[in-house]
């Protein structure tokens, strides 16, 4: 894509953690950007700096006259909206399937009849489940432990119809546990890191779900941002499913000793009980993305943890 030539992206949860960094993204390239968000789980400061840049529709991926609107004239697609969260799926599993497959179904219907060039989709690494591989490539067959990880396959398989049958070009992009500022620590689904780093930042002890010996491949976010564009505009790959990650292993108890040292504490966690639905290791294989997206991570766990940090220290003492 000629770096001077501008289009005009539809971010579906853009007020989103994710979603609000794309949108950052997008903006500092020149392009147009448009978000759709019900701010069920996005959040309106999120957006706050870019406002007035943006055209915001505040509506729900399940309304497909809503999607319709939003749609017209748009050039490409972000679709990260999602009700996420194993343990939400687990306690209220049609709520996650009406959000993230019915809604996602609307999204490619809307693009479809639009004439969007391509749909990227934010798939999830909780589609392998507890493969037995030591890194979790694309060619392995899922194995969902939970209504989450169903909901999210069941929307790449739709993409991949969508493409076979309707010339829709999509690309899926599994995403492995991404961190970073504006992640969300105060609720009761929240990801590990933000909810690590506001204990310990009040000198409280992590709360570790399990022996802490389970392992995830800790994303940064920007590496998401540039791997998901660079899925949007690679050529001959409609159709395939990418893993965006670090390609690392990183523990939970090896996480909590970085924060400690990052601190300058000695904070040691407290234990409970295991999740539900919660897969034991996770790390990605990232070959194929190197190969046919010229994908690189470039922010390390480390940088990536002490940047986090930082935002979080600076936004609690406000």
């Amino acid at each position: 894509m000629p770096q001077n030539e501008r289009h005009t992206y539809l971010i579906t949860g853009g007020a989103g953690f994710i979603g609000s960094h794309m949108v950052d993204e997008l903006l500092a390239r020149g392009h147009h950007v448009r978000v759709i968000d019900n701010f069920s789980t996005g959040k309106r400061e999120n957006l706050a700096h870019v406002r007035e840049r943006i055209t915001l529709y505040e509506r729900s991926i399940t309304e497909r006259a809503a999607l319709d609107a939003a749609m017209a004239g748009v050039d490409y697609v972000l679709h990260l909206a999602a009700l996420a969260s194993v343990p939400r799926s687990v306690a209220d599993p049609l709520s996650s399937n009406e959000h993230n497959v019915t809604g996602t179904l609307n999204v490619l219907l809307a693009a479809r009849d639009a004439g969007v060039r391509r749909v990227v989709y934010a798939g999830s690494s909780s589609a392998y489940g507890n493969v037995d591989a030591p890194r979790k490539s694309e060619d392995l067959c899922p194995q969902p432990l939970s209504p989450y990880a169903v909901a999210k396959l069941t929307g790449e398989q739709y993409c991949r119809v969508f493409t076979h049958v309707y010339g829709l070009e999509t690309v899926v992009v599994r995403y492995f546990n991404v961190f970073g500022p504006r992640q969300d620590p105060s609720s009761p689904y929240s990801a590990v890191i933000p909810k690590f780093i506001a204990a310990m930042l009040r000198g409280q002890s992590p709360t570790v779900e399990g022996d802490g010996l389970q392992s995830r491949d800790f994303t940064y976010v920007a590496n998401v941002v540039q791997g998901t564009l660079l899925a949007c505009h690679a050529p001959n790959v409609a159709g395939e499913v990418f893993n965006i990650a670090l390609g690392g292993q990183i523990t939970l108890l090896e996480m909590i000793a970085s924060l400690n040292e990052l601190l300058g504490t000695q904070i040691a966690p407290t234990f409970v009980a295991p999740r539900p639905g919660d897969v034991r290791h996770s790390r990605a294989d990232i070959r194929k993305a190197r190969e046919r997206l010229s994908y690189t991570p470039q922010v390390d766990f480390r940088e990536g943890l002490a940047r986090t940090l930082a935002w979080y220290r600076e936004a609690m003492t406000e």
